[in-house]
């Protein structure tokens, strides 16, 4: 496994409570805010989906699931997913999905947020670099997103 290759990190320092910045990860609604996903009246429970039509121009069509895996109150939150799916007639079914986590940290002027987007390595070789790529340059712009929405609250 190649870690350049293999996974995606990002931070941002919040200038926010960490309830704040926890409330924006796991309240469903409040994640699709700032996301860009339709997820009203949904909850975020470790174990089960949940999905949501994208609502980025061009991509409402797509309907995004998110397989939760942890939420370890005000400190992780992560779940699984097939990066950059966004052929309509593709089938990502059979595909290995990868694991997002968003680590809490306090910081002396907020809270710190990390984000790692690991298993690139398993996802096929036709597809693998440019999920990548446009998951790299996507979390660049959600990290944006929530500072944006934060600083808006």
């Amino acid at each position: 496994m190649n870690t350049s290759t293999d996974r995606i990190e990002r931070q941002i320092l919040l200038r926010a409570t960490r309830d704040k910045v926890w409330h924006a990860l796991v309240d469903a609604e409040s994640f699709g805010d700032w996301f860009g996903m339709k997820l009203q009246g949904q909850r975020f429970v470790a174990g089960e989906t949940t999905s949501g039509h994208l609502t980025y121009p061009g991509y409402e069509h797509l309907l995004c699931e998110l397989q939760i895996e942890r939420v370890e109150p005000k400190h992780l939150f992560s779940y699984r997913w097939h990066p950059y799916a966004i052929d309509p007639d593709g089938d990502y079914a059979h595909e290995p999905t990868t694991l997002v986590e968003f680590l809490l940290e306090d910081h002396a002027d907020g809270i710190l947020l990390r984000l790692v987007e690991s298993g690139f390595d398993h996802i096929p070789l036709a597809r693998r670099a440019e999920a990548w790529r446009m998951n790299s340059s996507g979390w660049d712009q959600q990290m944006q997103n929530i500072q944006r929405y934060l600083a808006g609250r």
